[in-house]
């Protein structure tokens, strides 16, 4: 489990960012996959979530997950919320206490937020669809209309797939270019092959809602030697599937 330094000088709050060690799953899972939309045994999966769950605090509740679909979509939590099925959005803002939200990735940012002043935390999936349509400003600006200051939040950028190994296309950029042209500065050509710097994007927006407080873990998941699930690594190895690394918070 890898801790963020900011979020770890704030009182009562509990947050990791877990690679794929110390769980129960075989083969291309091994380990902690945490990812129940995974091909892996439904058993192994929820054995994970439970060693997690533990390892955050062992009075906390079920984990709250999300089904992802890439989007701008989010789901704020409260004392009258209704807990059916799993929400399809990407990302969960919430005040209650020991309760621990929390966010799938395979090399998209995980951005785990709080606001230690209003008690306040989020958990968002931000990958270049969901960061491009807007995800990342939406829980900022809901936050704030909630009584959030933007200096009280304390934003972190978790292990996702560095700016050496996200190939993308020249339509990929256009797309970009087109929302706006100083969107630029993100790409990058090596040997001539087209680079999008994911991390630096998600934290250009925080910029942009004026959070000063961000913290980037400059991991690498595509880098096997870091331990983290990647779907780009598991495509290149020609695997079928890949494990889910999961990144949570929870206020107590």
């Amino acid at each position: 489990m890898i801790k963020s330094k900011k979020l770890s000088k704030i009182k009562n709050l509990k947050h990791g960012f877990f690679n794929s060690k110390g769980g129960i799953s075989k083969n291309i899972y091994k380990s902690l996959n945490c990812g129940p939309g995974s091909g892996d045994k439904p058993s192994y999966v929820e054995k994970n979530l439970e060693i997690v769950r533990k390892k955050i605090k062992r009075s906390a509740k079920d984990i709250f997950l999300l089904n992802q679909i890439h989007s701008n979509k989010f789901i704020y939590v409260d004392e009258k919320y209704q807990f059916k099925s799993k929400p399809k959005v990407d990302a969960v803002i919430t005040n209650q206490k020991n309760l621990p939200v929390a966010i799938l990735t395979a090399d998209c940012v995980p951005l785990l937020i709080c606001d230690h002043q209003e008690k306040i935390i989020a958990a968002i999936h931000a990958g270049w669809k969901g960061a491009y349509k807007g995800i990342v400003d939406r829980v900022i600006k809901f936050m704030i209309k909630k009584g959030s200051k933007a200096q009280n939040i304390t934003a972190v950028i978790g292990p996702s797939i560095s700016v050496d190994n996200y190939e993308v296309q020249s339509e990929f950029k256009k797309k970009f270019l087109k929302k706006d042209s100083r969107n630029k500065i993100f790409f990058k050509i090596k040997r001539k092959k087209l680079y999008f710097d994911l991390p630096d994007y998600v934290k250009s927006i925080l910029l942009k809602n004026k959070i000063k407080k961000i913290e980037k873990i400059k991991i690498d998941t595509y880098n096997f030697r870091n331990k983290f699930f990647s779907a780009r690594r598991a495509l290149s190895l020609k695997h079928d599937d890949y494990g889910r690394n999961i990144s949570i918070i929870m206020l107590y």
